[in-house]
């Protein structure tokens, strides 16, 4: 009787998914049917997002792990500029005016890394969730493509922050104070504060992942990007890959900063951003679209 039930259950299973495939290979039919000129559905973004995903699961392990180095260093021009910033205003405004004023700076980065295809954890962390709410790839290879990821960028952030610790100095663009001060803001938290900070930021970059999908053109992109980064540099929210680099670097300057400190709070960013990016975005906006699949 138990194995009956379970057999309809499984069947239940089988029927709504296949509905819900037959739902967004419709949307995705309707999607390249419209002129440029029309706005994208929640099905047609759910659509490209799940299949953007796919495509990022079927690259090899080597290209995923070159790619994310590629991203960790590429954000650290963010960083750089920050740096830049902070040493240029030190001496004529406020400290809390100038972290106020790294909003301007801080989105350098991600439009390089984003705009040139390198693969970022926490714009890819909602993206490659999707296809497995949607059965496509397995939650074990969820967890194994985001270690490879999350290593590359931590990687990549590292190499660019001894980069930049020996460079700023000889070309007097900032010194140890400024790189130690960043730092030290960055830590300056109880370990729950990060991680709720973490959670928003991951929340705001799975929504600029869904954003840039809808998005008609590079322009929009570059805005797009501009004022979601900008948003999470103004109000301080922990992002785990450019914060690796700042926290880092500062461990390697300040002696308030100790190497507990710094895997303490990039773990707590680390999760925030997967919880955000994953729940908050991928799981909402997937299951939004579920719930209004009708069966026949």
């Amino acid at each position: 009787m138990d194995d009956k039930k379970n057999q309809e259950k499984e069947k239940q299973k089988k029927e709504k998914q296949d509905r819900i495939d037959h739902e967004l290979d419709k949307k995705g039919d309707e999607s390249t049917e419209k002129d440029e000129t029309t706005d994208k559905s929640h099905g047609d973004i759910l659509k490209e997002q799940i299949m953007q995903g796919c495509e990022t699961y079927d690259r090899s392990g080597s290209s995923i792990f070159l790619s994310s180095i590629t991203a960790g260093l590429e954000i650290g021009f963010s960083f750089l500029m920050i740096l830049a910033l902070f040493s240029f205003l030190e001496a004529k405004l406020a400290e809390d005016v100038i972290f106020k004023l790294i909003s301007l700076v801080y989105p350098l980065g991600f439009i390089l890394v984003i705009l040139g295809q390198s693969i970022l954890f926490t714009e890819q962390t909602a993206l490659l969730t999707l296809p497995v709410l949607n059965k496509k790839r397995s939650i074990y290879s969820l967890f194994k493509i985001w270690g490879i990821v999350i290593f590359g960028n931590l990687i990549g952030g590292m190499l660019i922050a001894f980069t930049l610790i020996w460079l700023g100095p000889r070309l007097d663009i900032f010194d140890e104070h400024a790189i130690a001060a960043i730092g030290e803001h960055v830590v300056d938290f109880p370990l729950m504060t990060v991680l709720v900070s973490g959670i928003l930021a991951g929340w705001l970059m799975g929504l600029l992942s869904w954003l840039l999908t809808s998005a008609k053109d590079t322009v929009s992109q570059i805005i797009m990007i501009f004022l979601i980064t900008g948003m999470m540099a103004f109000t301080g929210l922990h992002h785990s890959i450019i914060g690796n680099i700042e926290i880092f670097a500062g461990m390697l300057v300040s002696s308030k900063i100790s190497f507990t400190d710094y895997v303490y709070v990039e773990s707590m960013a680390i999760l925030g951003n997967a919880i955000g990016g994953a729940v908050f975005v991928a799981l909402l906006k997937y299951r939004a679209f579920v719930f209004n699949v009708k069966m026949p």
